[in-house]
């Protein structure tokens, strides 16, 4: 028995090895050399140059400030489908989920007809007699693209951690005297932290390395660090930068998932002292 389980994990180790091992020691062999082969940092001196290190300072921002818009309004939509019945809960989940069955890419396109300068919003504001807004191709444009692609992401780590927690803990709360207010947040809360912890690392990490967002809904003015790396590799064709820039990048998200990580466990080994 044990040796068939052996055997059955085979393919799986060859995928990893072939697909995972192998790709990244080619990204990180290629990061450390130059155009003949031999070793240097240059690649990774290059990326402390002022105007690298801005596109990392606005790839970080948009990131960051999309990932908190995303928790403001995911954490109360969570919340209320949690507390509805399984039915219209299982329906309502469904029409969150059913846009992301659609290509990342055409759903992109279509926030550029609602944000354009002839777009929906713009048509309404004309209609009613108010002044047209110019978000096409800024930063508003790029942060209302990722809310929309990676909001479901934080609403679902939330709900499913939502819809775990013991309503006799609840109850009993009540019965104690603690009112909504009260046993929200000494309660629900803390104990959905693990979910929130979730969500944010499920958002900030594409958020953060996107390139299709900022390249469509900025216009290509808005260089992040997923558009310099695409840059690097399909027109400057600079490999050796390319894969210095993907690794920092990978440990840019490792240490955010540590970071995060290490909250999370924090919070779950307290959370059995809430109610006290």
């Amino acid at each position: 028995m044990k040796k068939s389980k052996s055997i059955a994990q085979y393919p799986y180790i060859v995928w990893s090895i072939i697909f995972i091992v192998v790709p990244l020691f080619l990204i990180l062999y290629f990061s450390f050399t130059n155009s003949g082969g031999a070793f240097t940092l240059e690649n990774y001196e290059k990326l402390f140059q002022p105007n690298y290190m801005k596109v990392f300072y606005n790839s970080v921002k948009l990131a960051a400030i999309s990932t908190v818009l995303c928790l403001i309004l995911g954490y109360p939509i969570a919340y209320i489908l949690s507390k509805l019945d399984p039915k219209y809960r299982t329906l309502l989940m469904l029409l969150l989920i059913v846009p992301m069955w659609m290509n990342f890419l055409l759903r992109t396109y279509a926030w550029m007809s609602i944000i354009g300068r002839n777009g929906i919003i713009n048509t309404i504001l004309k209609a009613i007699g108010l002044p047209t807004m110019n978000i096409l191709y800024t930063d508003t444009a790029v942060v209302l693209g990722m809310i929309y692609n990676f909001l479901p992401f934080m609403v679902i780590s939330i709900y499913t951690v939502l819809i775990k927690i013991d309503q006799n803990v609840i109850k009993a709360a009540a019965d104690l005297g603690a009112n909504k207010f009260v046993i929200f947040r000494r309660i629900i809360f803390p104990l959905s932290i693990p979910g929130v912890m979730s969500g944010i690392t499920m958002v900030f990490m594409p958020a953060v390395s996107t390139f299709v967002i900022s390249k469509l809904l900025g216009g290509g003015q808005y260089m992040l660090i997923g558009n310099l790396i695409e840059l690097q590799f399909t027109t400057v064709g600079d490999r050796y930068f390319g894969s210095a820039i993907s690794i920092l990048m990978m440990v840019i998200i490792l240490i955010s998932m540590a970071i995060l990580s290490k909250y999370e466990d924090k919070d779950e080994k307290e959370g059995g002292g809430i109610l006290w």
